[in-house]
């Protein structure tokens, strides 16, 4: 018989209120009140808020205007998510100087694959609050950590002491299924609020109550797909390995708008605003692209996406806004416009030049390096292409 695999060693790490923090830490006279970061139209909804605005009810993605009523006194900021990038790359920096496999799941959290590390380090939780020191040290930000053997655990655990929190899931299974099994069925990934309600009816609450659910009632319930998932998550089991993401397949940026664009030159105005913001993240990230895609939204809710591949790759804003206009021209959406999002995919580098790119005159270059420089210091809105 083989030898029996030895258990993983997961982190998952979660930066506490990450924009709100951010926010605090830069700014004294925001801390200890109700802060509260997200888009401030009519249609906004809340990014992330601190926990002073937390204890009011508010929370992520719930509309802006509910935020406001249940927390009028809070402050209420736009977020500088430029800022936000800046600090999250310090945080990952700081990760992968503590770990060899590190997998970002967004600008704020990540798993972090520690096995194989017991000769350099004392032992896990000592590990963990080296890295949370570190994190605060460095960044004057709060992480929370969760550690268990594999990444379903793990992402349960960091979020059950927040902030500042710190668990430890034993890696036997008789600790799996004391860590889990109290726990609130909707812990479990895929359990929303429809699925607990019919969860409920059938007197299912915690975890451990599905656990121990017939499989082929739960089956005959949820379907075998559904039900497999169930009943391996409600065991603690997650085989999936911590992989570093791959490069990024597009870069792109979208608009909502509060009151439903009908006018023609309003949205070329936007078109050029997204096409300049998508441009300046090509030349920064030093990617050319092919392919130029629009997504376009009706006040209905009816949504296209259309793409076109130029004959060149490109990272200049004019190219991309031309192709965006040709691409909304030809499809002619009627009635009012709820979002704009222009995308840039299929990269090449930078450096890779076309015949087109050696003929452009030098001094068109030397303008998109002055608008460049600007932007690097001041933010990708301080400039831009006029409109008419």
């Amino acid at each position: 018989m083989g030898k029996e695999q030895k258990a993983r060693v997961i982190f998952h790490v979660d930066m506490d209120a990450f924009f709100a923090s951010v926010e605090q830490r830069d700014h004294p006279e925001y801390r200890g009140k109700p802060l509260v970061i997200g888009g401030l139209s009519g249609r906004g909804v809340v990014s992330t808020c601190s926990y002073e605005a937390r204890r009011y009810g508010v929370h992520s993605a719930m509309p802006m205007g509910e935020a406001q009523r249940r927390c009028p006194q809070a402050v209420f900021l736009p977020g500088d998510y430029v800022r936000y990038r800046a600090v999250s790359a310090e945080v990952f920096q700081v990760f992968t100087a503590f770990a060899p496999v590190v997998e970002p799941l967004s600008i704020d959290e990540a798993f972090l694959d520690v096995t194989g590390m017991e000769r350099l380090i004392e032992n896990p939780r000592a590990y963990a609050v080296r890295l949370k020191e570190e994190i605060r040290q460095r960044v004057g930000l709060v992480a929370s950590v969760g550690i268990a053997p594999n990444k379903f655990l793990a992402k349960i655990a960091s979020d059950l002491e927040k902030p500042d929190g710190l668990v430890v899931v034993p890696p036997d299974a008789a600790g799996v299924r004391a860590f889990l099994w109290p726990l609130p069925v909707r812990r479990i990934w895929g359990v929303g609020e429809k699925t607990a309600r019919h969860l409920a009816a059938l007197h299912v609450r915690t975890v451990g109550d599905l656990a121990r659910m017939d499989p082929a009632r739960l089956r005959a319930q949820f379907g075998a797909k559904t039900a497999a998932q169930l009943h391996t998550l409600s065991l603690g089991l997650d085989d999936r390995p911590v992989a570093p993401r791959g490069e990024a397949k597009s870069i792109g940026k979208e608009e909502t708008f509060a009151r439903d664009l009908r006018r023609q030159e309003d949205i070329d105005g936007v078109l050029l605003r997204l096409a300049e913001q998508v441009g300046w993240r090509l030349r920064r990230a030093g990617k050319k692209a092919r392919t130029i895609q629009i997504k376009v939204r009706r006040g209905d809710f009816a949504t296209w996406t259309r793409s076109r591949t130029l004959a060149a790759p490109t990272c200049y804003d004019e190219d991309i806004y031309e192709a965006a206009v040709t691409l909304y021209r030809a499809l002619a959406p009627a009635g009012g416009i709820r979002l704009l999002g222009i995308s840039a995919q299929n990269f090449g580098a930078a450096e890779e030049l076309s015949l087109f790119d050696a003929e452009r005159p030098q001094k068109k270059e030397n303008l998109y390096r002055a608008i460049d420089g600007l932007k690097q210091r001041f933010g990708e809105d301080i400039i831009g292409h006029g409109h008419t």
